[in-house]
């Protein structure tokens, strides 16, 4: 009939929310996709095959909710905020160098770690790995709180859900391929040399990221 409202499917299926669904889907895969603090810890726990449900689930779940809070607005009082942004950097800065040091530690250590026959972390320790690298690093906030609420808040009515939905998806199939994706390179890390070159890979990064942070 003509003049009648169109229908929340034509709307949400409509071209213009795929698009912004897709720009959200790509924008929040080009910033998670990169080697990082909470990639390397996913990465690791995949290939060690150590509560992997758990560091994937914690992991997207914190993304979903700073892309929310980054859309919602809370991006402009982060950015706005200097004692908030030099606690996080300070704090993360702390974090990364401690957590660089152990695996450095790894590295060094006889056979690395897995091989080296230490005892499995608890899984209140895993899950509290987890929501550190995905809450205490203040590049994860970069990403998906101002980033991603930069442009996501450009989106007007509807098409800021779907872009929404988009990062969302971006973070949920990252961190779910990445963790058990990572036991396909199990028989290359059967080696003790291939797990030091990782957790000596893995020490530098965070030490990179904790310097970059502090400069």
């Amino acid at each position: 009939m003509s003049g009648q409202a169109p229908s929340a499917i034509d709307v949400y299926f409509s071209p213009h929310m795929i698009f912004a669904f897709l720009k959200g889907l790509g924008i929040g895969a080009s910033l998670i996709i990169a080697i990082g603090a909470q990639n390397a810890f996913v990465l690791r726990q995949g290939l060690l095959r150590q509560y992997v449900l758990t560091c994937a689930l914690i992991c997207t779940l914190c993304d979903m909710v700073l892309i929310y809070c980054g859309v919602a607005g809370m991006g402009l009082l982060i950015s706005s905020s200097p004692q908030l942004l030099t606690f996080a950097k300070w704090g993360g800065a702390l974090f990364l160098l401690a957590y660089g040091a152990r695996s450095a530690w790894a590295a060094f250590s006889s056979g690395g770690l897995a091989v080296a026959g230490d005892a499995m972390p608890s899984h209140a320790a895993i899950v509290a790995s987890a929501f550190s690298f995905s809450l205490l690093n203040p590049h994860v906030y970069l990403d998906t709180v101002v980033l991603l609420g930069a442009v996501g808040g450009q989106q007007i009515g509807p098409a800021r859900i779907a872009f929404t939905a988009g990062a969302m998806t971006a973070s949920t199939l990252w961190f779910f391929s990445l963790g058990y994706g990572a036991r396909l390179l199990a028989p290359l890390f059967a080696k003790p040399i291939a797990w030091r070159v990782l957790d000596g890979l893995i020490a530098v990064v965070m030490w990179m990221i904790a310097v970059s942070l502090l400069m």
